[in-house]
């Protein structure tokens, strides 16, 4: 594992966040972070203790050409992912996705991890994501919740994705259940 990613791992322990991104989505975000090109920008929502951006980090490998901002709604958790150490291409901003996504323009890579953005607010999401954008989306599994609302916002995050055809998506069925979607470029 990437010492960037390790360390985040240990943070997360350390503070006892047990929400991190696992090992197989943050490998794909690496691989995806990768294929940004020059001067493209990368958003995270969600921040928590940081180990997505540590995986997104690790995939740009040491390219400063492409900004990274990670928005993180809870403060607390917001510190213990700003205590990593990371390229000042990388900002971690304290927010709600929801209200701040509507100013915050287009995005190449979108990893949309967090309530805000994802659960509530994913047509802001798809606004912010550029043409030929990529928007990961993981905790897609519905086999992994027992309540009837978190199936009834899977299905919504789902119908959301499909009535947009601008979209070509791909639902995976690996680590907590994956969906990517790419922007086709605009006519």
């Amino acid at each position: 594992m990437p010492a960037s990613v390790d360390a985040a791992v240990r943070r997360a322990a350390e503070h006892s966040f047990p929400y991190s991104c696992d090992r197989a989505t943050g490998e794909l975000l690496a691989v995806l972070a990768a294929a940004v090109p020059p001067g493209g920008r990368i958003l995270e929502l969600g921040t928590g203790a940081g180990v997505g951006l540590a995986w997104i980090v690790h995939g740009l490998g040491g390219r400063t050409d492409v900004s990274v901002l990670s928005i993180e709604q809870d403060p607390v958790t917001a510190g213990i992912a700003e205590a990593g150490e990371w390229p000042a291409h990388v900002t971690v901003s304290i927010g709600d996705a929801v209200a701040v996504l509507p100013g915050l323009g287009r995005f190449d890579l979108v990893f949309a991890d967090a309530e805000g953005g994802k659960w509530r607010g994913l047509p802001l999401t798809l606004r912010a994501l550029a043409d030929r954008g990529v928007l990961l989306l993981d905790d897609m599994d519905p086999q992994r919740y027992e309540l009837p609302e978190h199936h009834r916002s899977i299905g919504a995050v789902r119908s959301t994705l499909a009535e947009d055809s601008g979209l070509v998506l791909v639902d995976l069925p690996v680590a907590s259940g994956i969906i990517i979607a790419t922007r086709r470029p605009s006519a």
